[in-house]
């Protein structure tokens, strides 16, 4: 993909007057767009704080979250994040993919608050609510500025994308993972057949395609680099049958991930709609199947994902992954007969996370909540 001229200052294209007050209170400078992203209008901030605090209670596995967009024009179909627009006075559908917040001033605020005699460097990770390399990381060019902020300041980081626009920033990361430690993580849940790939194209419409993931994947280990993979969502009816789970597991083991985790869809309000709605338009037949498999809410019932645990998991101990100790089930609503909590390290591929082992495991089925922080 070409990016020449697409850099903040090749195409002004300010639009006046476009101010919402939601916006004005996150330090709104302007609203533009331009003619490289079709549909896709910018709004552009000034941030006041980099680093956000993961409250306790989630029992993440990290402390710390950076997001330098909001929005994403990866469009994805299930995207947990969608009704976080909704505070934004923009919709959780289709402003969420094409009305997006830059926080244009997010690496100098990062420097700055690593700076403070009270930053202890706790890991901190990246692309834990909307992705940090969708398109417009090709015109804002932020993460450059934040992987070196991080660095310097001698910081843990992770990073979890779909964008392979990641690949610009590989040299830079793998120079920051000579002074720090460093996770990276690849989103894929689709094997990369003509028929798998219509799918994916037609859920997550702005992504890139499974078969160029699977070359980042591939980058990322030729640099050097730790590449754990979230097979993120599962799909029922759609993405769970045995002959595609074996093909993308076979496909990601391929391409040399360090780790795999399996994490089946799960469908928040806001995003549970927008999902549905694409659901019976272009797959009616499993209408009636999603109501009874999510009859309780956000998440698929414990019996599926049971079910869905004893399909993947001979194709995981096939394919020679181990497990890494964090997890090897899914336990996040207690139902399960184990002490497992909700956001334990095992949701998280091996590789993907700054703090966990590089290889040789981390092929589980993640339960509820992980979902909070990857799509």
């Amino acid at each position: 993909m070409r990016w020449e001229g697409q850099t903040v200052g090749a195409d002004d294209g300010a639009l006046p007057g476009l101010e919402r007050s939601a916006l004005g209170r996150l330090g709104l400078v302007r609203t533009v767009r331009t003619p490289e992203f079709a549909d896709v209008t910018f709004h552009e901030v000034l941030a006041k704080s980099a680093l956000s605090k993961v409250p306790a209670a989630s029992k993440m596995p990290f402390g710390w979250t950076v997001n330098p967009y909001r929005g994403c024009s990866h469009a994805c179909r299930y995207c947990f994040a969608r009704p976080t627009h909704e505070y934004l006075d923009l919709d959780a559908g289709r402003d969420f993919d094409s009305q997006v917040v830059v926080k244009t001033n997010v690496a100098e605020v990062l420097r700055a608050e690593l700076a403070r005699p009270s930053w202890t460097r706790e890991p901190v990770a990246m692309g834990t609510n909307t992705d940090p390399y969708q398109r417009a990381e090709g015109r804002y060019r932020l993460m450059p500025g934040i992987v070196g902020a991080l660095a310097d300041s001698g910081t843990p980081f992770s990073i979890l994308t779909k964008g392979t626009l990641l690949r610009r920033d590989l040299p830079l990361i793998a120079d920051a993972a000579q002074r720090v430690e460093v996770g990276l993580g690849v989103s894929l849940g689709f094997a990369d057949s003509p028929a798998d790939e219509e799918l994916q194209q037609s859920v997550e419409p702005g992504t890139p395609t499974p078969r160029a993931r699977l070359d980042l994947i591939r980058a990322v280990r030729a640099a050097g680099l730790p590449c754990g993979v979230m097979v993120a969502p599962v799909l029922p009816w759609l993405t769970d049958s045995r002959d595609h789970l074996r093909r993308l597991l076979d496909a990601v083991a391929d391409a040399g991930a360090t780790g795999v985790t399996v994490v089946p869809l799960h469908l928040k309000p806001g995003t549970r709609e927008w999902y549905l709605q694409w659901l019976e338009r272009e797959h009616p037949r499993a209408v009636a199947g999603y109501g009874r498999v999510y009859a309780r809410g956000t998440y698929a019932l414990e019996a599926y994902r049971q079910w869905l645990w004893d399909r993947v998991e001979p194709l995981l101990t096939e394919r020679g992954f181990r497990s890494s100790g964090h997890r090897s089930r899914s336990g996040a609503t207690g139902r399960f007969p184990d002490d497992l909590k909700p956001h334990d390290e095992g949701d998280y591929p091996a590789g993907a996370l700054a703090g966990m082992p590089r290889d040789g495991g981390g092929l589980q089925v993640a339960g509820t909540g992980v979902e909070q922080v990857l799509f």
